[in-house]
């Protein structure tokens, strides 16, 4: 599998490649730099009474993404990043230390904007918006593999769900939501 995707990202590269992505992209990526951007916006929303649930909805997907993709999967699974495979390829930002499945920048992200999206329709599109570009920033600075990014949407969007549910489900038994 590892062939057919280097194929698909070396076909980004030598046909999309051009010094306006090269100069966007970087700095897009950087959104999902540690969950930081999503995290600090869910705490903001857990500050106001009216996105409380939508600040816990997308603090609690986050923690779920974490412990999942980045403590669990990133190390059981081991991938080596695309950069690993073909050094030839300079890349536009720095060597990474962990592995390459799922990508945790998309993680964070789909979880964070779907967890939005189902809570505010009107704040959530322009949040996924971020996070699809934040996961194509991903595929072409050519740190992740297509089907990292892939994976990482589905899980985020199943956290999401899943966190949006629980806090659902239980919100009348905690105070703080009301």
């Amino acid at each position: 599998m590892n062939g057919f995707e280097l194929k698909i990202l070396d076909f980004i590269r030598e046909n999309l490649a051009n010094p306006v992505l090269d100069t966007v992209m970087p700095i897009i990526t950087k959104f999902g730099d540690g969950g930081v951007f999503w995290i600090a916006l869910a705490v903001i929303f857990l500050i106001f009474k009216k996105t409380r649930k939508m600040g816990l909805c997308m603090g609690l997907a986050l923690l779920m993404g974490f412990i999942t993709g980045n403590l669990i999967l990133k190390n059981v699974v081991g991938r080596i990043r695309p950069y690993d495979l073909n050094p030839e390829i300079e890349i536009l930002v720095k060597h990474l230390s962990d592995y390459s499945f799922p990508s945790g920048h998309t993680l964070a992200s789909f979880e964070a904007a779907t967890a939005i999206f189902i809570n505010n329709k009107k704040i959530g599109i322009p949040a996924l918006v971020l996070a699809f570009l934040i996961a194509i920033s991903r595929i072409y600075l050519y740190v992740h593999y297509p089907s990292d990014v892939l994976a990482a949407i589905i899980l985020g969007i199943g956290f999401a769900i899943l966190s949006c549910f629980v806090v659902k489900k239980y919100q009348d038994k905690i105070p703080y939501l009301n």
